[in-house]
């Protein structure tokens, strides 16, 4: 699928995202002494600790264990199919007790690894799931986990810069220190803006990826029974976890700034359009 408005919002918020990073660069050279190959050496090995660590802590939170190809034989058989279509290596595949129906990938192409909760496998009948396999191989073709990690690490990295510029500056004490945390959240937060803004988009292409493949129909099925168990359930996750699920639960009107999902309703609405664009 061509994602031109994919590509488009990417260009801008990549732009955006870099200015940040220059204007980090030129701080930790100018004002800390830091050598340029430092600061790039510094910025691989960040996101490169943020993705690995943080693919870790999504899986042990989920209770993720692999996914037995003789007991679920249909899913694997789906995934092949889809990995085929999109030429990707098949990914490692894991089933997890959510306690509510959800699914999320991690990894890169190549090492992708998608987790299915047994609660979404008991809910979904044939065509809807293999929706969610698709929308979920969509996000490894994509590379969205590793763009968002890459929007994260920069987010976190002027967070911190913020609060050593501030907190150590040469005046000083604990009021530096407070100043210099608040500080921090602020930049983080507004540089997370724009990458939470990129996520919602990403959301929008991978429903309309995976209805490429099993329909709209099928795929706004799954998305309405899949929001309707969740709100009737009391688990809670682990919020590492919530923002990679297909699934991220529904936002008051100020959290769906800072939201990695889009509301439900305008996902159902827009798989359907492309449900109607084949007729």
């Amino acid at each position: 699928m061509n994602h031109t408005g994919l590509k488009v919002r990417m260009a801008v918020v990549g732009s955006i995202l870099f200015a940040f990073y220059a204007l980090l660069a030129i701080v930790a050279v100018e004002a800390f002494g830091v050598s340029i190959p430092l600061v790039l050496l510094g910025t691989v090995a960040f996101g490169g600790f943020q993705y690995v660590i943080g693919k870790k802590i999504a899986l042990w939170s989920a209770g993720a264990e692999d996914m037995p190809e003789d007991r679920y034989p249909e899913i694997h058989r789906a995934v092949e199919r889809f990995a085929d279509d999109m030429d990707l290596e098949k990914p490692r595949l894991m089933v997890a007790d959510m306690g509510m129906p959800n699914a999320f990938a991690v990894g890169r192409r190549g090492a992708g690894v998608v987790v299915v909760s047994s609660e979404l496998i008991r809910l979904l009948d044939r065509e809807e799931l293999e929706g969610v396999l698709a929308h979920e191989l969509a996000h490894i073709d994509n590379r969205d986990v590793v763009t968002m990690v890459m929007g994260q690490s920069i987010a976190s990295m002027l967070g911190m810069a913020a609060y050593f510029a501030i907190a150590f500056s040469r005046d000083g004490g604990i009021g530096n220190i407070v100043l210099g945390y608040l500080a921090s959240i602020a930049v983080q937060m507004v540089a997370m803006v724009f990458v939470l803004a990129i996520s919602r988009y990403r959301e929008y292409v991978a429903d309309a990826d995976a209805a490429e493949h099993v329909g709209g129909d099928a795929m706004a099925r799954a998305l309405g029974k899949i929001s309707t168990a969740s709100e009737g359930s009391n688990a809670e996750l682990d919020d590492n976890v919530a923002a990679l699920c297909i699934f991220g639960g529904e936002r008051s009107a100020l959290q769906r700034l800072f939201a990695t999902h889009p509301p439900i309703e305008k996902r159902i609405e827009a798989v359907r359009d492309v449900e109607r664009s084949y007729y």
